[in-house]
């Protein structure tokens, strides 16, 4: 993969990165003169595909591991913390609520710098702050020391502001136009996988021990092994982590670095996809789906302990199928939007099929745990697998914004809706039980399934790469 690229290859184009420059100025402005000029000019440039491109993203999809393991380490085992530190439940979901809370208000400025200042900052300024929260936890390990270890959350919690927004933008960076949508799914992945680990390895590490002594010494232990994996990925990017290539992975990207970057008005950016009606109903859409998945995971604990009290191994085990699962259905959605670019039908199918897996999971919840492991994976496959789905389909709508910008306003969506049904269904389970908490996603979630068919399927990054197709087929050699 390491070699050069025809520079007239126009598959190139269907890279989604045309994006700053080229985006915000030309077609925004509707200069098609100035856009076919751009278009002469890239194909006049060498592009390269590197091989340490995945390098890059796995080293991202690593230290986004890293993080995501901290959303849920502590709600897995809700019960035994709250008996640690003496706090309610509703103080321990915060935990993991935090990390929603503070994507809100930071997520506009993050989004701002990742568009100026680039990869590489953000992945430091990312790195730094998850290893700080990290250590500030291991200090935290003793039962009238619960301030400190929500500081450390607090901590970790910002540095995933400098996480979530990235997938995109690296495989525009650094992919050819052909694996970009599993680029993007690569990405995503190991923020999945953190969090599957965050379901599995608490519940083993930290045995529900009466001994507050020796809990504390089990707690401590999780502690220093997350510390000490998120210091060693903190060096390696710090070593290896670059902002681009040399050379760019295609000519979308090619045209994008020839516009000067005071061009570029993030204000401007954020106005025209507010006006944008089908990317606003896949705002609020996919707010309503991963807001469902964060409740599901932050509460997972209790809802499987109601029916299955002692079970917090199992509960942990339940929670990994899920995002497994998941993971599984994001990697083929990837792979399966890169083949086709059916990006309205695979939204809405896999949307659709969410809602199906959340009402068998709520109606067999009490058939037994073998049942639970079933239906929980298939309600990880859809609902898990949707969320590079939900990135990849923004960018459509919204060429030739930032991907960076509209998948800043995605997870500002999903953060929203999920501290909302965290605390709502948390409420319902408390005063009702499980099943009207179950209930209550549903109904959000037909909600959402109805959204996502109004959705006008306005894919006009694939329109501009037919464009520029039939342009250079025009264009005599």
């Amino acid at each position: 993969m390491n070699e050069k690229q025809v520079s007239g290859d126009n598959d190139l184009y269907d890279d989604r990165t045309t994006e700053d420059a080229e985006n915000h100025v030309q077609l925004a402005a509707g200069d098609a003169a100035v856009l076919a000029e751009k278009d002469d000019q890239a194909a006049t440039q060498t592009t390269r595909l590197y091989k340490r491109r995945w390098i890059i993203v796995l080293l991202f999809s690593f230290y986004s591991l890293s993080n995501s393991f901290q959303w849920i380490q502590y709600g897995i085992i809700n019960n035994i913390f709250m008996r640690f530190y003496g706090v309610d439940a509703f103080t321990i979901d915060w935990m993991s609520m935090i990390y929603m809370l503070t994507y809100i208000p930071f997520v506009f400025p993050v989004t701002w710098l990742l568009d100026k200042k680039g990869l590489r900052v953000i992945a430091l300024i990312a790195t730094t702050l998850n290893c700080a929260g990290t250590w500030i936890k291991v200090t935290s390990a003793k039962p009238n020391l619960f301030a400190v270890t929500f500081l450390g959350q607090f901590c970790c919690s910002l540095a995933q502001v400098f996480i979530l927004g990235m997938p995109a933008k690296i495989a525009s960076m650094w992919f050819g136009s052909n694996e970009v949508s599993t680029a993007c799914s690569i990405g995503v992945f190991g923020n999945q996988l953190g969090i599957a680990i965050g379901f599995l390895v608490p519940p083993v590490l930290v045995p529900n021990v009466e001994d507050m002594d020796q809990l504390a010494h089990h707690i401590r232990i999780m502690f220093y092994i997350t510390a000490a994996v998120a210091t060693a990925l903190f060096i390696l990017v710090v070593l290896i982590f670059q902002e681009r290539p040399k050379l760019p992975p295609t000519q979308a990207q090619a045209v994008a670095r020839t516009i000067p970057s005071e061009q570029y008005s993030y204000t401007a950016s954020i106005r025209r996809l507010l006006r944008n009606r089908s990317f606003i109903l896949l705002i609020i859409t996919y707010g309503l789906n991963v807001g469902c998945f964060y409740a599901v995971g932050t509460l997972l604990n209790r809802i499987i302990l109601t029916h299955y009290p002692n079970e917090e191994v199992n509960a942990g085990r339940i929670g990994l199928t899920i995002i497994i699962a998941g993971m599984v259905g994001s990697l083929i959605c990837g792979i399966w939007l890169d083949k086709t670019k059916t990006y309205k039908q695979t939204t809405f199918a896999v949307y659709f099929m969410s809602l199906v897996a959340m009402i068998v999971f709520t109606a067999t919840l009490d058939l037994g745990l073998w049942v639970a492991f079933i239906t929980a994976g298939s309600l990880g496959f859809f609902m898990t697998g949707y969320l590079p789905l939900g990135f990849e389909f923004a960018v459509e709508l919204t060429y030739p914004e930032s991907e960076g910008t509209s998948s800043g306003l995605l997870n500002c969506s999903a953060q929203v809706f999920g501290i909302i049904f965290t605390i709502c269904q948390g409420k319902i389970i408390d005063k009702f039980g499980t099943l009207p908490g179950n209930i209550f996603l549903c109904v959000f979630l037909l909600i959402g399934t109805i959204m996502t068919g109004l959705i006008k399927s306005d894919l006009r990054r694939q329109k501009a790469n037919h464009m520029a197709r039939a342009a250079a087929e025009d264009t005599p050699l």
